[in-house]
């Protein structure tokens, strides 16, 4: 027994080694960074919990937290709600459905600079879908700026982020309603209940473990959301797209803060360790199945 122990923990020693030189590390070292006032380039200097202090007074920062707040609640709500309708529907269908599944997951497949670059031009206020929808007769787009007006630029970066993610949401969803005993939709039609009674009272507690998985990562990937924001607005107009990470990576690449940055960073951990904390508790409370 305690050779094959040890076997075990050799062949796991060089993932360990690996995981402790580009996680553990780096991660300790930013905690230690954001108590300083380094520039990134010369010898920092400690400043205690100033880096923290100056965080909650930022405007800058307390804007882009409740951007990320508002990302999180759009793709627990829209994507979720999507994925799970269109994986509900291709169960239903017998033909094409592999078809359906491929044109669903193709988007999410597509490099990230690639699609946001497509849409950039798709939304350009001079030559994209604005000017052609005017010129067939909805003159009212012509002079909206999807990505450079302020009121509506971070819905549409979560729009063009959300065409990408939803289906493979549907993929996910669907491979995991596939596995649902269907005995249990004979019975529950036997008895008379129609779709949504066996969508709500069957499919949705058969892939709880899915779904709760599945709003985990989205609530942490909400957080941790940079590359289409960047390439289509970086952060802008006005700030009105920044999120923790657009800010975290200017104030170190752009301002020369990266001590403060690394305060932005240490937050972005702690937000994600206490929604998973959250999420075990809640596993262990209410004896949720995973």
């Amino acid at each position: 027994m305690r050779g094959a122990r040890l076997k075990a923990w050799l062949f796991m020693a060089p993932l360990v080694a690996v995981n402790l030189l580009v996680i553990a590390g780096p991660g300790l070292m930013s905690v230690y960074y954001s108590f300083t006032d380094w520039d990134g380039l010369n010898s920092p200097g400690l400043v205690g919990f100033a880096n923290y202090i100056a965080l909650f007074g930022d405007a800058d920062f307390l804007r882009a937290l409740l951007h990320n707040l508002l990302w999180t609640a759009f793709f627990l709500v829209v994507p979720m709600s999507l994925g799970l309708l269109g994986a509900f529907l291709l169960t239903r269908i017998k033909r094409f459905q592999l078809v359906f599944r491929v044109l669903y997951f193709v988007p999410y497949v597509i490099a990230t600079v690639v699609s946001a670059t497509i849409w950039r031009q798709i939304l350009s206020p001079t030559s994209g879908i604005g000017p052609a929808l005017s010129d067939l007769g909805i003159p009212w787009l012509k002079d909206v700026n999807f990505l450079g007006d302020g009121d509506i630029a971070l819905g549409t970066v979560a729009f063009v982020n959300n065409w990408q993610w939803w289906g493979f949401l549907v993929v996910i969803f669907l491979a995991s309603m596939q596995s649902i005993e269907p005995s249990l939709y004979e019975a529950a039609r036997m008895d008379g209940a129609n779709t949504w009674r066996e969508f709500w009272h069957i499919t949705l507690p058969a892939i709880r473990p899915t779904f709760m998985f599945l709003s985990l990562m989205t609530v942490i990937w909400s957080f941790l959301v940079f590359d289409y924001i960047y390439i289509l607005t970086q952060g802008g107009p006005a700030g009105s797209t920044d999120v923790l990470s657009t800010v975290m990576y200017r104030m170190a690449f752009e301002q020369q803060q990266a001590g403060y940055a690394s305060a932005i960073g240490v937050i972005l951990a702690l937000i994600s360790a206490a929604t998973v904390g959250g999420y075990l508790y809640l596993r262990r409370r209410l004896k949720w199945e995973m």
